[in-house]
């Protein structure tokens, strides 16, 4: 059983070439149903609301790191990005800007770069976007969330998260797929977003932040299905697995940062210490949510470093 410490270590070891190319935004890149649509920042944001608003906010999302890091255009930058873009990747600094000559570069040095979508769920003014990017072909290449603030209509923010995906998985599941059903990486509905946001925010403050293991009993299903690669599938395999995280590291805090949610899926963005005077890893928790139960769940670990290209953290 591998812990979430020691298996950060052994993908930082591995992580720099990746960081490096994907430090103004890493994300995701084709999803048709999210591609196609024609959009303006303008005349959406002046005149919908509710779902609309969503479904434009994620369209932009994936249109910006499409266009920008496959074919380096910068134009969409411009028509997308706020000239004042704060960003959070420790490796990259503020800036529209910066996120041009970063998108150029990574196009120019990864020609066949390629940003494949997993899922895409949006929240009030929030996009979270978890995506393989795969810069060299035939590569397992990097599990990625990326998390998108917008206002007035353009991306004006951004976190993310970056961890090298492994050659094998205790518990036969890759870091991508989706077992529970409907096997779709789309959200349900939305009339649901509330509950469910509700349900895993009290489960993830139960089970990681007060270190309940009780709190698996009460809001996973027995049938959970696990995509961290080192912890073992079901409700069994993550006890075994917290359980030996939780005694390792006794003084473990975690802060949650941000939650974001639609439909069936929820993701937690948060910051895990695991001893005093650490910098702790960034995380991103994805879970869905099926029956009042925690069904199945993703996430992403990296090592806050000790320097930064911007003074924003990574939170």
């Amino acid at each position: 059983m591998t812990s979430r410490m020691s298996r950060q270590r052994m993908a930082t070891r591995r992580i720099l070439v990746t960081t490096v190319a994907t430090s103004a935004m890493l994300g995701a890149a084709t999803v048709p149903a999210f591609a196609s649509p024609p959009v303006s920042a303008g005349h959406a944001f002046g005149h919908v609301d509710g779902g609309a608003r969503l479904d434009y906010q994620k369209t932009v999302a994936v249109r910006v790191l499409k266009g920008a890091f496959e074919r380096g255009d910068t134009a969409v930058v411009d028509r997308f990005v706020r000239a004042d873009y704060i960003q959070h990747n420790p490796l990259a600094p503020d800036g529209a800007e910066t996120l041009k000559n970063l998108a150029v570069g990574m196009h120019q040095q990864f020609p066949n770069a390629r940003y494949d979508i997993k899922r895409v769920i949006s929240e009030d003014d929030l996009v979270v976007v978890h995506s393989n990017l795969v810069l060299t072909p035939g590569s397992p290449g990097s599990a990625v969330f990326d998390i998108f603030r917008f206002q007035g209509g353009k991306i004006a923010e951004h976190w993310d998260t970056v961890q090298n995906v492994p050659d094998s998985s205790v518990n036969g599941n890759d870091m991508f797929s989706t077992v529970s059903r409907p096997q779709t990486g789309q959200p349900g509905p939305r009339w649901l977003t509330a509950y469910h946001k509700n349900l895993v925010t009290k489960a993830f403050d139960r089970l990681i932040v007060d270190k309940d293991l009780s709190a698996l009993d009460m809001y996973w299903s027995a049938g959970y299905h696990q995509h961290n690669p080192g912890i073992a599938d079901g409700v069994a395999g993550a006890r075994d697995g917290l359980g030996a995280y939780f005694r390792a590291f006794p003084e473990l805090t975690v802060s949650r940062k941000r939650v974001v949610a639609e439909g069936d899926l929820v993701a937690v963005h948060s910051h895990y210490v695991n001893a005093p005077g650490e910098r702790g890893q960034a995380a991103v928790d994805l879970f869905r949510v099926q029956g009042g139960k925690i069904v199945e769940h993703w996430d992403v670990l990296q090592d806050v470093p000790a320097t930064s290209a911007n003074d924003n953290t990574m939170f």
